[in-house]
């Protein structure tokens, strides 16, 4: 299985190369005064609002470096109303696809629940690989905030733009 390879500072990450729509460089995007820490902005997506989390925001509790290697991945985060929503996640060093058997992943022994994201870990020789839990990303409070049931579609672009 392909998985899409990224660091949060010295630590290699991964996340399922087929949970992964496209993979961006950063764009401009809307900031969101007020967001729930991690939530950045939105960014336009094929005339889409989509809210980005910045993964290294949330982890590591400083923003993600502006570099030519951070990227914004468009995933399909599975929603609790039953239909998967696009959210783009900031992430640094999004360089490289790595082939694994997700049988080789094990459990990383520990409940941590500020960062329920954080799954299963593999060894290479270059280190350890810590697999992310796309479902996982975003608490149920802030998936509700983002993507209320509510709502009737994703609103565009220009519903947002001032």
């Amino acid at each position: 299985m392909l998985f899409l390879l990224f660091q949060l500072d010295a630590d290699r990450y991964v996340v399922p190369a087929r949970d992964v729509l496209e993979v961006l460089p950063l764009v401009s995007m809307k900031a969101l005064p007020g967001a729930p820490t991690g939530i950045v902005g939105v960014a336009n997506y094929r005339g889409q609002a989509v809210p980005v989390l910045d993964l290294v925001l949330l982890a590591l509790g400083r923003p993600a470096a502006r570099r030519v290697s951070t990227r914004l991945l468009i995933i399909n985060f599975p929603h609790a109303g039953g239909r998967d929503r696009l959210l783009a996640v900031m992430v640094e060093r999004a360089t490289e696809l790595l082939a694994k058997d997700p049988g080789e992943f094990r459990p990383l022994g520990l409940v941590l629940a500020g960062a329920r994201y954080l799954g299963p870990v593999v060894q290479d020789p270059r280190g350890m690989i810590q697999r992310v839990e796309v479902a996982a990303l975003l608490t149920d409070e802030l998936c509700a905030a983002l993507y209320p049931d509510n709502e009737h579609d994703v609103p565009s672009v220009a519903a947002i733009a001032p």
